[in-house]
């Protein structure tokens, strides 16, 4: 199996699959059965999510990403330039660890939700362009209007949803059907 078949499904998955197949190989399953069941592994709905490809922008939903931790690996495992949705109840995050990735990665901040100024606070004086937005069609639009072919617009969070939202899930689709209407 090579590296690209298991690195197609995402940085996270990436790593999942090479730490779920270190315990088959100890207990001795054929190297077969543990390729297939990798190979065969089916996208997480909310995980590093394709939801479409329009006019060459990949629209990505990891409204599951409610920490810091997990929107770490969501920015750092994109290869493309992103236009990165973020925000919901504040809960004293410390953006700064992100700053390097954002730095480097991101090309404009669409914040979304209802208290964004820890958001404004970490990254204002990074000059990336950055959008308030009080719901997911206004922040899906403006990440769509201010983005290009080739981009990737990420909703990964890392914040809870429960300003606008009621779980991750109903945020996630209202992500999808948000970029399904554009």
């Amino acid at each position: 199996m090579t590296f690209e078949t298991l690195a197609n499904q995402g940085q996270t998955a990436l790593y999942g699959s090479l730490v779920s197949s270190i315990g088959p190989k100890i207990r001795e399953i054929r190297k077969a059965a543990i390729k297939e069941s990798l190979c065969g592994f089916q996208q997480v709905e909310h995980r590093m999510e394709t939801v479409a490809l329009i006019k060459g922008m990949e629209f990505i939903n990891d409204s599951k990403s409610s920490t810091l931790n997990s929107t770490w690996f969501a920015l750092e495992s994109t290869s493309r330039p992103i236009i990165w949705i973020l925000g919901g109840v504040e809960c004293g995050n410390d953006y700064t660890t992100l700053r390097h990735l954002v730095r480097t990665k991101v090309i404009g901040i669409v914040c979304l939700g209802l208290d964004t100024a820890r958001i404004h606070d970490a990254f204002e004086e990074l000059d990336i362009p950055m959008i308030d937005a009080l719901s997911m069609d206004e922040a899906v639009q403006a990440a769509y209007y201010s983005g290009s072919s080739g981009d990737a617009v990420l909703l990964s969070p890392a914040c809870p949803s429960f300003d606008l939202y009621d779980n991750y899930e109903e945020r996630g689709n209202a992500f999808r059907k948000a970029v399904k209407n554009l």
